[in-house]
């Protein structure tokens, strides 16, 4: 069935309708009890109750600790940081606990969790509530990575990563909440599998979360000035699309990496790295200075990476072989 939904309206239906199926899913979290700060979990107490939808304290050690503890005995929860600037109080579960179980105990216990901590600049909320730290997750052993960007995706992934038998880190833009779009309920996409948004030979240009919409209206632009990019949508981060993203590479020659993180040390590097070692391509990399986000707009505006700067970071790689 294709509906039109909202982002976290789509999150919230996809997650309904495995806890219905499923009775070892709970939801674990503050505010969770009244739809969460986003909706993302609208109606789902009143369908299922307080035993399965908990409300918990300030406490995001506690509720992650908590989380992990109800997996090892046998529930698959769904656990709510509200945003990952907040998760960071809680990093030793995540690290030390959920991601390292299974490897440390010969796979005697499993983390089947859904850890939620949204990314991304939030309009005016400054440097504490505007973080994008998908890299560092990235580069923890034990864990998926996951950063959905449409409504279909955070429909159909949080379905995957609800059936994943690992812990998953599910990282939704907190500015994504209202984009809306149609969604196939009954579509699927396996974790690690990238979607190509845009096809062309001139360039290959990869991003994810909110950062492939800016790639996308530059790509559009770009395409108006006979430069056709293929425009790739990772939709997770680990494991990522490989395949894709080489196959592409080895296509076009060039590759621009785009990611509303701080460029430096981010998961760009990554990409970039391996397309290069695998293809030999030229490789170029676009994400925000090494600052914190401010709260005044124009400082806040100086931690985006704007559509005017990935068209100009395009055309200065097609430019370089013409």
């Amino acid at each position: 069935m294709v509906l039109t939904m909202g982002y976290g309206e789509a999150a919230a239906a996809a997650l309904g309708d495995a806890m219905a199926s499923d009775e070892r899913i709970v939801v674990v979290g503050e505010d969770v009890g009244r739809g969460g700060i986003y909706g993302q979990y609208d109606g789902l107490h009143k369908r299922f109750g307080a035993a399965r939808v908990i409300d918990t304290p300030i406490s995001e050690a506690t509720i992650l600790g908590a989380g992990v503890g109800m997996a090892l005995a046998g529930l698959r929860p769904v656990v709510e940081m509200r945003v990952v600037d907040f998760a960071l109080c809680a990093m030793d579960e995540v690290v030390n606990q959920a991601a390292k179980n299974r490897f440390m105990f010969g796979g005697q216990g499993r983390v089947p969790m859904v850890m939620r901590m949204p990314i991304g600049i939030w309009d005016a909320s400054a440097a504490q509530h505007s973080q994008s730290l998908e890299a560092w997750f990235a580069h923890l052993p034990g864990v998926v990575v996951a950063c959905p960007s449409t409504p279909q995706d955070n429909h159909a992934l949080l379905r995957a990563a609800l059936q994943s038998g690992d812990p998953v880190v599910y990282m939704e833009h907190k500015t994504l909440w209202r984009e809306r779009g149609e969604v196939d309920t009954q579509a699927d996409i396996r974790l690690g599998q990238a979607a190509v948004r845009r096809s062309g030979d001139a360039l290959t240009v990869v991003s994810w979360s909110k950062q492939v919409q800016a790639c996308d209206a530059a790509c559009a632009q770009l395409a108006a000035q006979g430069i056709a990019c293929d425009l790739i949508d990772l939709r997770t981060l680990w494991p990522w699309d490989r395949e894709a993203v080489l196959g592409s590479c080895a296509r076009t020659g060039r590759l621009l990496v785009v990611h509303e993180a701080v460029q430096v040390a981010g998961f760009g590097a990554e990409i970039a790295a391996t397309a290069a070692e695998a293809t030999g391509c030229r490789v170029r990399r676009l994400g925000a200075p090494r600052i914190p986000v401010g709260y005044a707009p124009v400082l806040e505006a100086q931690s985006r990476v704007g559509v005017d700067a990935i068209v100009a970071a395009a055309r200065a790689m097609v430019d370089a072989r013409r």
